[in-house]
């Protein structure tokens, strides 16, 4: 028999009418500051899960069935950063509009922002965790301000505005009171951070961000603070340390093993109000060996079924 040619992560096989999250790829590295190759990460994460099972013996618990929906790679502009996340920003605000939830595949980190604008349109009040190796908040990197190393600087901007202008939360209750809507310091909460310029670290740790460096120290108090809030989650994996995941574009010496990132994304995606998440910066051109890949595929299984079963 002849089978469609489909490849879907393991156990994303739910359609899409049925599905409360679907995964989308965004293969782009177009300013990638040092080594290329994240765009080939979404397919490289599909054919290599095929490694794993749909059963975590972490959390005893499987990805169940029809929950989670696979629609591959965004055929994405090239040559354009602005483009790019205009599209990322169409698809995501779709899934939301649908009542799912957007699991974006990347791609370098500045893809992020395409998809934090699609949910800060419908949830003005939202957090953003980050989990990442780099602060990614200077104002502009070598003149441009649309770059991977400025996406979490663009993302406060976002939570800024969105909170002046008193947008609709999309629930069916109006624009908001602006007396409800927090400004956009200390709703980013930062962990694993080791590399950034002196002036991203003193910006961050003016209060502008909720900033805990180096490791993912105090994850639980900013859980407790955060409470029922939306969040959005957003998953650098060069918040690894090099010696488990070399393949990566800008690997950083001194980050946390992969035990202690696979039980903080868990953590995060089992606790939180969660509204749309990415993972991002996985090169795999960067270690042939496939052991960056395997990682990868891994955090990713652990918090699909951490959100599924959430969701039941």
């Amino acid at each position: 028999m002849i089978w469609k040619n489909t490849v879907n992560f393991i156990g994303c096989d739910a359609q899409y009418e049925e599905a409360r999250v679907v995964i989308f790829g965004a293969p782009f590295d177009s300013t990638t500051s040092f080594r290329p190759g994240t765009r080939f990460a979404g397919q490289a994460v599909r054919n290599d899960s095929y490694g794993l099972e749909i059963y975590s013996p972490y959390q005893d618990k499987e990805l169940p069935e029809n929950v989670v929906y696979d629609c591959g790679d965004l055929e994405l502009a090239i040559g354009s950063s602005s483009k790019v996340l205009g599209q990322i920003e169409d698809c995501a605000r779709d899934i939301l509009k649908d009542g799912k939830l957007p699991f974006m595949i990347g791609g370098e980190h500045l893809v992020t922002l395409g998809s934090v604008r699609a949910a800060a349109e419908k949830y003005p009040d939202m957090h953003i965790i980050h989990f990442d190796a780099h602060t990614d908040l200077r104002r502009d990197y070598l003149g441009v301000e649309l770059s991977h190393a400025c996406v979490i600087r663009r993302c406060w901007e976002v939570l800024e505005q969105t909170g002046k202008n008193g947008t609709d939360a999309g629930d069916g209750s109006g624009t908001r009171n602006m007396a409800d809507i927090c400004c956009a310091d200390g709703r980013i909460h930062q962990f694993g951070i080791r590399s950034g310029e002196k002036e991203e670290f003193d910006w961050a740790r003016a209060g502008h961000t909720d900033f805990h460096p180096f490791t993912l120290d105090g994850l639980d108090e900013a859980l407790e603070q955060i409470g029922d809030a939306p969040v959005y989650f957003t998953v650098d994996l060069d918040v690894m340390d090099s010696s488990v995941f070399p393949g990566t574009g800008t690997p950083e010496p001194g980050g946390i093993d992969f035990l202690t990132a696979m039980r903080g994304v868990t953590k995060v995606c089992e606790r939180v109000n969660l509204i749309g998440c990415d993972v991002n910066e996985l090169c795999p051109p960067c270690d042939p060996t496939g052991a960056s890949t395997a990682a990868a595929c891994k955090i990713i299984r652990e918090m699909l079924i951490a959100i599924a079963n959430r969701q039941d």
